[in-house]
């Protein structure tokens, strides 16, 4: 009987104890997830912050693309138009862009290059003076440049490929492709050009040189 006794009480104990570690476990328990998610609040304020923080990176930033583009438009727009007026128009704008604006839409390799040659042939009573000549193993780009281009300009360039060919019959065996080159162009000159199979290279919103219509003369 009394062995019984004490094993109960020493069972009691052992229960006390178990019940106080238990306890002491649950507290440490709470207070560990109560700063765990107090820290977890902070680190998602901090998220927050750090997304608006890149929100207004990401508008300052094309903000300042914006300014930049800007910047080279009226870069080459004041470029072009002092090229224009000191007559270097095709050496400084029109003839840098013709080599990486054919190979590009051409998928050429342009192997011979000159600008503003000029030929005679006696034989033929011909005399010929020519902006731009590039060819490739297939193409000859033919190219003319006018700073105030009009559609008599087109009819005008037309006629002289014809003096090309006859003037430099090494080319015979290239398909001949007419460029007709500018600052920029009006609409209406633009379809013009289109219908006489005339590709027109020009800055394309003051941004860059380029081909303003390839898809409509490849197309015809």
């Amino acid at each position: 009987m009394v062995k019984n006794m004490y094993e109960d009480t020493e069972i009691e104990e052992r229960v006390d104890k178990l019940e106080y570690i238990l306890g002491d476990f649950i507290v440490q328990t709470n207070t560990g997830l109560n700063r765990l998610s107090g820290e977890m609040r902070e680190f998602k304020n901090e998220m927050s912050d750090f997304k608006d923080e890149m929100s207004d990176f990401k508008d300052e930033m094309s903000d300042f693309k914006k300014e930049v583009r800007e910047d080279q438009r009226q870069m080459n727009k004041k470029w072009g138009e002092l090229a224009n007026k000191m007559g270097t128009l095709v050496e400084d704008i029109i003839a840098p862009a013709v080599r990486p604006v054919t190979e590009k839409y051409f998928n050429c390799e342009i192997l011979s290059f000159f600008v503003n040659a000029r030929k005679k042939d006696k034989t033929l009573g011909l005399t010929g003076e020519f902006d731009v000549i590039a060819a490739s193993d297939e193409y000859v780009f033919l190219v003319e440049c006018k700073s105030r281009p009009k559609k008599q300009h087109i009819y005008d360039f037309l006629e002289n490929t014809e003096k090309f060919r006859k003037l430099f019959p090494e080319y015979a065996d290239r398909k001949l492709i007419p460029v007709f080159a500018g600052l920029r162009f009006e609409d209406d000159l633009i379809s013009h050009a289109t219908q006489e199979k005339v590709y027109l290279l020009a800055f394309r919103e003051w941004e860059y040189m380029d081909i303003l219509n390839f898809a409509e003369v490849k197309s015809d």
